[in-house]
């Protein structure tokens, strides 16, 4: 099968994955501005194309937070990752793994730590934690990452309260899921979903039932699930969360200059800019459009990373021209997994890093170190 871009990859999996499970990824929340806002406004970033320069010898190679990378990006915390292709966290970590990248695993996975942990050999990979009321368990939760030889841990700070995605709702979208007779029907015209997913053995919050106090079942997990998000959540928790950690912290859904310089103060040695998909506040601006502030507010003290809207190695490339140390991607990496499992996630990260380099060298640069405004036209990006 010949993918030559993300586009193809996501009107494959379309195909492929349950139509609640697609729109889970492929949704923004209320009316969708700030989920389309994120793409669009990295689409209207333009380059300044360069000739005449020697680009024979050229390496997207980087670090992210002392972490040697094949290019300046990992893969994001994507909660449901294992409903979009059975074992799905396993197979994206084992791509990142092989491609070279951090694979960052979710609080609300479907696999656990310790089963991708197993699955790639203990090899470091990022987890990301959600601060719920009951902090024994997030105590727990760090221990387990500890224990998995995680190398970096990633707070996520805008989930506070949930967003509302409206297509969930109409789908019935919920912890366990709605079985009408719609989705039981569309769920059984996916048969190549349907057999990998019985033959999986994960099925369930592999981090949360059995780890949380109570919680033994799907259903217990729900009714806790709705009282443990903690709206008190404060700089304070993630002081405690780093002085507990002890290692490489990265606070996550930054989206104004002051929050940027209190995550830095409370601990954060990166920072991502994000917006969380457009999947909470709707309206908020662009991920893309708050970049260069944060970058001036933290002033090198910590990494600042970017999320939200990358699709192609170019959306990489601008990100990195506009002051972000490395990028994430979600919805590209489950396109490709959701479309072809292991082989899609991999897909993915070479499409994305072909692209980069590509353009890289036609901006007449090439090495990471060397990405600066000036491959950007300055009156597209101001």
């Amino acid at each position: 099968m010949n993918i030559t871009c993300i586009e193809e990859l996501r009107l494959l999996a379309r195909k492929r994955v349950p139509k609640m499970f697609y729109d889970y990824v492929d949704a923004g929340s209320w009316t969708e501005y700030s989920y389309r806002a994120n793409e669009a406004d990295l689409q209207r970033i333009e380059f300044r194309q360069r000739v005449a320069v020697d680009i024979s010898q050229r390496s997207t190679t980087s670090t992210m937070l002392g972490q040697p990378v094949t290019l300046p990006m990992a893969i994001a915390p994507t909660g449901l990752t294992g409903m979009v292709h059975a074992n799905g966290e396993i197979l994206a970590a084992r791509a990142a793994k092989n491609f070279g990248i951090p694979f960052t695993l979710s609080t609300m996975s479907i696999c656990s730590i310790e089963a991708v942990a197993q699955a790639t050999q203990h090899h470091p990979f990022w987890f990301q934690l959600y601060v719920m009321r009951d902090r024994q368990f997030v105590a727990r939760l760090i221990e387990r990452a500890k224990a998995a030889n995680c190398s970096a841990l990633v707070v996520t700070m805008d989930l506070q309260v949930f967003g509302q995605r409206h297509k969930d709702i109409k789908n019935g979208l919920s912890t366990p899921p709605k079985m009408t007779l719609k989705n039981m029907i569309n769920i059984a015209s996916k048969p190549r979903w349907c057999r990998n997913m019985l033959a999986s053995p994960h099925r369930n919050f592999g981090n949360i039932i059995g780890h949380a106090s109570g919680v033994e079942s799907i259903d217990a997990m729900m009714a806790w699930t709705q009282q443990q998000f903690d709206p008190c959540l404060s700089w304070r928790d993630v002081e405690w969360i780093k002085q507990r950690w002890g290692g490489k912290l990265i606070v996550k859904g930054i989206m104004d200059a002051e929050d940027a310089r209190l995550a830095v103060a409370a601990g954060a040695d990166a920072v991502i800019v994000s917006n969380h998909g457009g999947r909470q506040l709707d309206g908020v601006s662009s991920s893309i459009s708050m970049l260069p502030l944060i970058v001036d507010a933290v002033k090198n003290q910590a990494e600042v990373h970017f999320d939200g809207g990358i699709r192609s190695g170019q959306d990489v490339l601008k990100a990195i021209a506009l002051g972000a140390k490395g990028t994430y991607i979600g919805r590209s990496m489950l396109y490709g997994l959701g479309a072809l499992g292991e082989q899609g996630v991999t897909c993915a990260l070479n499409i994305i890093r072909n692209e980069f380099d590509l353009s890289m060298a036609f901006c007449g640069k090439t090495e990471v170190a060397a990405i600066d405004a000036t491959i950007l036209r300055q009156d597209i990006c101001r």
